[in-house]
């Protein structure tokens, strides 16, 4: 049974929001998690369910296309609605697709070959063979992800924001790729933020912010937060064997 403890932030009556924190290539766990979200909300239901994934489904792991796969043909969450958040590393896919040179060799460092070589795809192959080999249903759901969900007291947001600065006029390379000064902030940001891209080893609850990528990549489990009226919770899902490309974060 999932535990609740009082949140930073609060939804309208009848609503709960599971956030699902980077993924990177872990198919299996991701379809693990979604298993145990399906089962907490049977067991609990509620009037209105989102399920929102936070970014950075490609790169690193070995199943990047598996992940893109079980999102872009509609909620694996029977009875809930779904949002799927566009993570720095999708962005830099789609620039590598687009023939950006530098956004190519980007990408192969970070974790992109590993993403590659879900496709079938030699890393090493012609970067403008790339996106021919690459099904266009999969490029589409990247390009149509969002950068920001606001709903009720939270914003959740892939990476993070630039504190003193509104929302709405966040610049997008900060949605996507902010740590400092953001991590350690304690400025009220306008809403609660619901973040991924920084690892951490638990999820961490602050008066402004909920970091959730618990480094499913690198061995940790993949969270899920839970989020209704003023309570939070935590779903995960552990560790499956699954080949993993390291690289820099």
């Amino acid at each position: 049974m999932i535990e609740l403890a009082a949140a930073p932030g609060c939804l309208p009556p009848g609503r709960r929001i599971y956030a699902i924190g980077d993924i990177h290539g872990c198919a299996r766990q991701l379809g693990n998690l979604h298993e145990i979200i399906a089962e907490d909300l049977a067991r609990r239901p509620i009037g209105s369910a989102l399920l929102l994934h936070i970014g950075d489904y490609v790169d690193r792991g070995a199943d990047s296309a598996g992940v893109i796969a079980q999102l872009r043909d509609g909620c694996p969450v029977a009875g809930a609605e779904m949002v799927n958040l566009m993570g720095n590393h999708e962005s830099t896919m789609l620039d590598a697709l687009a023939g950006d040179r530098a956004a190519g060799t980007d990408w192969l460092f970070a974790g992109g070959r590993a993403a590659l070589q879900s496709y079938g795809i030699d890393p090493d192959s012609p970067r403008d063979r790339w996106a021919s080999l690459i099904p266009r249903a999969h490029q589409d759901f990247l390009r149509n992800l969002m950068l920001m969900h606001r709903e009720g007291g939270y914003a959740f947001i892939h990476a993070g924001v630039r504190p003193g600065i509104e929302l709405e006029r966040q610049a997008r390379d900060d949605l996507l790729r902010a740590r400092q000064p953001f991590l350690y902030s304690e400025a009220d940001f306008g809403a609660v933020v619901v973040h991924g891209h920084t690892p951490v080893n638990a999820p961490v609850v602050r008066h402004n912010r909920i970091a959730i990528d618990t480094g499913a990549v690198f061995g940790g489990k993949l969270t899920c937060v839970v989020l209704e009226a003023d309570t939070l919770g935590f779903l995960a899902a552990d560790p499956v064997d699954q080949p993993v490309s390291i690289a820099h974060r």
